[in-house]
């Protein structure tokens, strides 16, 4: 039987810039090699690959996808052989924690003609400098939308019972948790359950929740205390002992859009707009934070501000993710080159060899 594959990212393009996981991803692994090398080097290709052929031996599988490229992966982990395999060029910066022992670098660049890249040098560098410029112009187009997104939260948090947030958040735990805590520590993951991408935003709540048993979908506005609510939540788990995956929000990741408690097999995540979701199984259950939390009529009452500053919040994002594809686009420009002055049966070898390694493992 084959392994299951789950989706997410452990970086991400963001109002704080880029912004890594990759540390909580890869907590806990016993083995991890670290790719290095240009673009078009083959890493992607590499780990998708490893990946498939765990799946077809059965073993279940997590892809880190590339927040930058949708077609690109940033990493492929194998949890129950406590190994994986991470990009490990800019912007993900892995801190080994002890190399050899643990990680082990390996260098793409071997399989690549530095003549051609060097003849190439002018072109690269202004092609890198370049990309660069159209990141720094999304990161500072996505915090311009963040201040109007908070500016929206404010109409909203004005017009909150906080009173009532509370009870509903302590009806939850009870429901949730009743009396049951574990006798161990809980264990903590933090992650990105979608991306802003190049070509928009992008989830994979789908995937993450497909085998939980039950599902809360939370309705709200900005600023109606859904973070919050997820943040106390996941307090609680920790405080009892229970293993939850927190995901964060992919445009602020100070606020968090979903948990899952696989112990208790539940899910409860952010639904609104750009992960919108409503009930399709028997057995989902909304939470309107909205109708229970926010005065009735402020949709009404403060129309015009909301529509003011939702639409520079919506502006600003379609203007930055324009700039992510620029950037994607300048960065297929360089893979070009790359591509060019690789020998990618060198590449192949390496991955035999990083195969070999892993399978010892078992």
């Amino acid at each position: 039987m084959s392994g299951k594959v789950r989706n997410y990212y452990a970086g991400g393009n963001t109002a704080k810039g880029f912004y890594s996981f990759y540390d909580s991803a890869l907590d806990g692994l016993d083995r991890v090699f670290i790719l290095k090398g240009g673009p078009g080097t083959g890493k992607s290709s590499l780990m998708r690959a490893v990946g498939e052929k765990m799946v077809k031996e059965g073993l279940d599988i997590e892809y880190l996808h590339c927040s930058s490229d949708n077609n690109s992966i940033d990493g492929v982990i194998i949890r129950s052989l406590q190994a994986g395999i991470v990009d490990g060029t800019s912007p993900h910066v892995i801190e080994p924690k002890a190399p050899g022992a643990i990680e082990e670098y390996v260098n793409l660049g071997i399989a690549w003609d530095s003549a051609i890249l060097r003849n190439n040098k002018s072109e690269i560098l202004k092609l890198s400098e370049q990309r660069e410029q159209q990141f720094q112009k999304a990161y500072a187009t996505f915090a311009k939308a963040l201040k109007a997104h908070d500016l929206l939260e404010k109409v909203y948090i004005s017009n909150m019972n906080f009173n009532e947030a509370n009870k509903l958040t302590d009806e939850l735990i009870k429901e949730f948790y009743e009396d049951k805590k574990l006798e161990k520590k809980s264990n903590v993951t933090h992650r990105f359950l979608g991306a802003a991408t190049p070509s928009g935003a992008i989830n994979f709540i789908e995937n993450l929740t497909d085998d939980i048993g039950k599902r809360y979908l939370i309705k709200g506005r900005a600023g109606s205390g859904k973070s919050t609510m997820l943040k106390k939540l996941t307090a609680e788990a920790e405080n009892r002992g229970f293993d939850v995956e927190v995901y964060h929000c992919g445009f602020d990741p100070n606020s968090l859009d979903m948990l899952i408690l696989r112990e208790l097999d539940i899910a409860i995540f952010d639904s609104t707009a750009p992960h919108e979701y409503f009930p399709e199984r028997e057995s989902d259950e909304i939470v309107d934070m909205y109708d229970r939390c926010i005065t009735p009529g402020t949709d009404e009452k403060c129309a015009d501000e909301i529509e003011e500053h939702g639409k520079a919040y919506k502006n600003g994002m379609k203007e930055a993710t324009g700039y992510l594809a620029e950037a994607k686009a300048i960065h297929e420009k360089m893979e070009e080159i790359y591509i060019k002055a690789m020998d990618y049966s060198k590449v192949e070898e390496i991955k035999r060899k990083i195969i070999t390694d892993i399978e010892q493992l078992r």
